[in-house]
Formats: structure tokens, C-alpha cells, sequence
């Protein structure tokens, strides 16, 4: 049977999805794919795969596609990150039986996929990508869809789209915001380019970006005339978003550590899912966020949130009539919700107040309120702040090294050279020389070396003398029988 393409794979195979979650890195497993269905999802995606990794380990297959079959966990589109049109291909075919299409990253903004060279950053490389689709859409026998970002120009991204639909890209998923759009400088997604997207290509379209809400999806899908709309962080803080509900979070965190139970997955998949569910509350009970962060078990992860969930009730029980959410929550943090991420210059302060822990610090603050600089340090070097108070990253107070005598990098304190340890290396094998402070002693090995070859000389010489005579003597004694 041919396989479907375009408008009749959404409808058909798809069932026509309007509502998707994310495909997200160790966050869009097979445990929350299932809570995210039975809370209004209709399409899921696998977390990010590595195309290479995939290919080479069966470990790799067996804990992120081929474990316990679930029918329930269809339709699914699987997502791969890969530079190599034949490592791309051969991954595809070995995933392709254990879903309904095959996804190619090209949105991954993140520094890993800059390292790797794959996701967002290969944006540019519109060559590489179109031998990359070819191929898999000749090979594979599911489609092989598409999810990019957009160029900073309409048009730009509409040629893009229009030469990934032109290879033989089946479903185009589009995330409004350029590659550098990410962290605190994420932004507003621009469904402007995803609407001149959806008007320019044959294909079905899925918009991303801005969705925080059932009204968010409706509003996105009016706007830009998208055939679906998927969902990351919405879909982590709230996964009954598609349902149009703003439940408890202890009842989606029970449901969700039951479905573990069936369907395991590492520990630290659920740790960030609890973050991630309990955002809000976790501001407020500093003391249980570090539990949790400690936990390393399934059931000492059900014993917080239990906590978690006593605490709350504690709180409703003692709320005043008429009490309204404190911070600027639309809700009391202990229901799902979006959560709003911060600017680059926005003070990210969470308190949260409540019968016996008040004003307590959010996990982005830095309790040096003079250090005007904080609100621009990265998330690692604010943590590194609330350790050591007194730490200071102002370059200008970092104690000055002397530099090498050959390439500027710092000397060695106690290299004979006055060198970093690479260049000193290579001088003292050139000149067979000792560094003690380096610890390269090229000069005494080579002395050892020769001395235990004398001592080897010295040894063979009275063997050669004494199998000498002996062969003088052999010698000897064959004359001797000749003559007789």
C-alpha cells in the first residue's frame, strides 16, 4: 500500500489532530505522552532521538522506542537530530515500524545542537537538508515531516518552507521565533511567519509558540489558518491544557506517578516533571523543593509530592473568604497553570507566602539585592551566587596570571621554560629536557632507556663468547671424526 502524503496523512493516519504535544528532550516520554492523551491530546511526539546514537545502540532503542508495546500511544511521530543524510536514513528505518512518520529537527536552538551541528543550526544548509528529505521520503515507508524556526525575514522562512515541502517534507511544523529566541530572550513567537507559512505551501501545517491556554490554540489556529498546534512548556505546567481544565496539580501529579508505575523511565524524567507541575507551589516550600531535588527514589518522589499535596490542603483549609492568588498568579499555585518566563532584565523574584514560611526567595534570586548585576548572570552562575554570597564574576577581579612565553595562555608556576604545560612539552621533547613542575621527564627517561641497554649489552656479551667456543669445540670434534 503506497503511503499517504500531505492533507490525507493528517487526515487519515493523523485522525485529523488539532492538538500536539511537543517533542521535547527527556520530557515527552512515554509515561507523559500517556497523561497528555488522556487529557486532550490527540498527536504526540517522541523526545529528541540522535539519529547516530540511535543507530549504534540497542540500549539507546530498546529505553526511548522499542519498550513495551502501547496501543494506546498512537498516532506518533517520531523525531530525530541528524547532519548525515545515510545515518539520518538507516536510524528512520529502524524507528519507522514503531510509528506513524518520522520528524527531522531543524529547531533546536540549544548550544548542544550548535556543538553537534544539527536542529536549528543547520538552518543555512539548505542543500545538505534537501538530500537529507529526498532520501528518507524515497527509503522510508511513513512520511517524514519537518519541525524548523524561522528566519528573522517572512520571506526567507516561505522560500525555506517551500524547499523542505519541494524535497518531499510531508507535515511542516513551524516555531514562530528565530533560533537565537531562546532562555530569557525567548520573546513573543511571531504566527505572522507561520500564517505566510501555511499560505504558501500544499502541505499540512502545525503552528508553535505563544500556547498557554485552550483559548491560546483556538485564538492561534483562527489567526494563521494552521491545520494544528503543538504544545512544549504549556503542556508541562498544565498537560490537561488541551482540555481547556486548570486542575489541582497533586491530581495530574498522582495520575502521572501512576502511569510511571506501569511504564518506567529514569528518575530524572519525573524529577523535572514534578518541577515542572509544582512550579508555583515549590516557591513557596523551599525547604520541599530541595527534598525533592535529593529524592532518589520513585517512592521518596511520592512521599514529597504527597507533602506537597498536605501542605495545600492546609492552605485551603485556613484561606480567608474572598482571598485572592498572590503575585500575580491567575490562580492559588497549587493549580496547573501557565508559567510565564522571565526576561533578561526582569528581577525573576517568586515568593511565595503561607502560614509558616513567608518571603521566601525564588530559585532565580540572588539575596545580594546591591549586586545590581545579577539579574544578567546566567541560571549556573546564580546558583554559584546563593552558595558563596561573596563570589564575584566581574572579570576585572580575577587574579592575573603571567603568560606563557610562546602562546599568551598561563605559564606554568614552576615550569624551567616559563611555558603552559602544551608548549613545554614540546620543547622538552625536542630537546629531550626535564620539567618537574609539568611533570614531563624526557631527559631522565632517555637516560634510563640508555642505561638499560648498556646493562643488556653487558649481558649478552659473555653468551656470545661461551656459544662461540662451543661452536670452536663442535668444530673440532667433526674434523676429528672425518680424519678417523
Amino acid at each position: 500500500m503506497p503511503k499517504l502524503r500531505g492533507e490525507a496523512f493528517w487526515r487519515e493516519t493523523l485522525r485529523s489532530a488539532h492538538y500536539v504535544v511537543a517533542p521535547m528532550v527527556d520530557q515527552s516520554e512515554l509515561a507523559w505522552r500517556l497523561l497528555s492523551r488522556r487529557h486532550g491530546a490527540q498527536l504526540c511526539y517522541t523526545p529528541m532521538l540522535h539519529a547516530q546514537v540511535f543507530l549504534r545502540d540497542a540500549n539507546y532503542r530498546r529505553e526511548n522506542l522499542y519498550g513495551e508495546a502501547c496501543p494506546e500511544d498512537r498516532p506518533l511521530i517520531v523525531q530525530f537530530c541528524a547532519n548525515d543524510p545515510e545515518v539520518f536514513v538507516q536510524a528512520a528505518l529502524l524507528a519507522q515500524d514503531y510509528c506513524d512518520a518520522i520528524d527531522l529537527n531543524l529547531g533546536c536552538p540549544q548550544m548542544i545542537a550548535k556543538r553537534g551541528h544539527y536542529g536549528a543550526f543547520l538552518q543555512e544548509e539548505w542543500d545538505l537538508l534537501q538530500r537529507m528529505i529526498l532520501l528518507a521520503n524515497e527509503k522510508l515507508s511513513v512520511p517524514i515531516t519537518c519541525k524548523i524556526r524561522v528566519f528573522p525575514d517572512i520571506d526567507k522562512t516561505v522560500k525555506y518552507a517551500q524547499m523542505l515541502e519541494k524535497a518531499g517534507c510531508q507535515l511542516l511544523t513551524v516555531h514562530g521565533r528565530t533560533k537565537e529566541q531562546k532562555g530569557p530572550l525567548a520573546g513573543v513567537a511571531s504566527w505572522e511567519h507561520i500564517q505566510a507559512v501555511r499560505k504558501a505551501v500544499n502541505i499540512p501545517v502545525f503552528a508553535n509558540g505563544n500556547i498557554q491556554c485552550l483559548s491560546d490554540v483556538e485564538e492561534c489556529i483562527r489567526k494563521t489558518g494552521v491545520h494544528g498546534v503543538m504544545s512544549a512548556e504549556g503542556n508541562l505546567h498544565n498537560p490537561a491544557l488541551f482540555e481547556g481544565r486548570n486542575p489541582l496539580v497533586w491530581e495530574m501529579a498522582e495520575e502521572y506517578l501512576e502511569i510511571v508505575r506501569k511504564y518506567p523511565c529514569p528518575l530524572s524524567y519525573v524529577r523535572a516533571h514534578l518541577f515542572k507541575l509544582w512550579h508555583h507551589t515549590l516557591q513557596v516550600y523551599q525547604q520541599l523543593r530541595e527534598e525533592l531535588a535529593k529524592v532518589k527514589t520513585l517512592e521518596g518522589i511520592v512521599d514529597v509530592n504527597r507533602e506537597l499535596k498536605l501542605r495545600c490542603q492546609e492552605e485551603i483549609a485556613n484561606q480567608k473568604e474572598g482571598e485572592k492568588p498572590k503575585e500575580g498568579l491567575p490562580f492559588f499555585h497549587w493549580i496547573c497553570q501557565p508559567y510565564i518566563r522571565p526576561g533578561p532584565k526582569e528581577r525573576c523574584r517568586e515568593n511565595g507566602d503561607s502560614g509558616t514560611e513567608k518571603s521566601v526567595r525564588g530559585k532565580r534570586a540572588l539575596e545580594e539585592e546591591e549586586d545590581v548585576n545579577s539579574e544578567l548572570l546566567s541560571k549556573n552562575k546564580q546558583k554559584k551566587k546563593l552558595r558563596n554570597p561573596n563570589k564575584s564574576f566581574d572579570p576585572s577581579l580575577k587574579p592575573k596570571y603571567a603568560k606563557c612565553d610562546q602562546c599568551g595562555n598561563p605559564k606554568g608556576t614552576k615550569c624551567v621554560f616559563n611555558m603552559c604545560r602544551g608548549c613545554c612539552k614540546k620543547r622538552a621533547f625536542k630537546e629531550v629536557a626535564d620539567c618537574p613542575g609539568h611533570g614531563l621527564l624526557f631527559k631522565t627517561k632517555y637516560e634510563k632507556s640508555l642505561s638499560w641497554q648498556h646493562s643488556q649489552r653487558g649481558i649478552q656479551a659473555p653468551e656470545i663468547s661461551q656459544r662461540g667456543d662451543a661452536e670452536v669445540g663442535e668444530t673440532a670434534m667433526l674434523k676429528e671424526a672425518g680424519d678417523s
